[in-house]
């Protein structure tokens, strides 16, 4: 059997410029939040709050939340990190702890975070 491709349409919800380019250590983050529908406007304020205070973390280069077009709850968290000790603080520092406790209750799926790194 062959299937279509699965092509998830993403519009910019929160995001900003960066603050430097991608360096060879650099840390791609991409995570997709999953949210019952009565809990998307919680879900959104807790990112706006989060992309917010992550950005000004040393060693941030961008994060953007991004929302899909066709399921408003669905969104997708696209980080850059200086590199992995960058990254590593990060998950540390008391928003993202903040961040996850909040989200956790409303969660429509398994928090699904993929780091990448270049190859070159």
């Amino acid at each position: 059997m062959i299937s279509g491709t699965g092509a998830r349409l993403l519009s910019a919800f929160s995001v900003a410029a960066p603050t430097a380019q991608p360096g060879s250590g650099t840390v791609y983050v991409l995570t997709h939040v999953d949210v019952p529908p009565p809990q998307k406007d919680q879900a959104i304020e807790l990112q706006k709050a989060l992309a917010a205070a992550a950005r000004k973390d040393d060693g941030n280069l961008w994060f953007d939340v991004l929302q899909q077009n066709d399921r408003p709850n669905h969104f997708t968290l696209y980080e850059g990190w200086r590199d992995r000790k960058a990254f590593d603080a990060s998950i540390m520092a008391a928003h993202t702890k903040e961040f996850r406790q909040k989200l956790n209750p409303l969660e429509g799926a398994l928090y699904d975070e993929r780091l990448y790194q270049a190859v070159r």
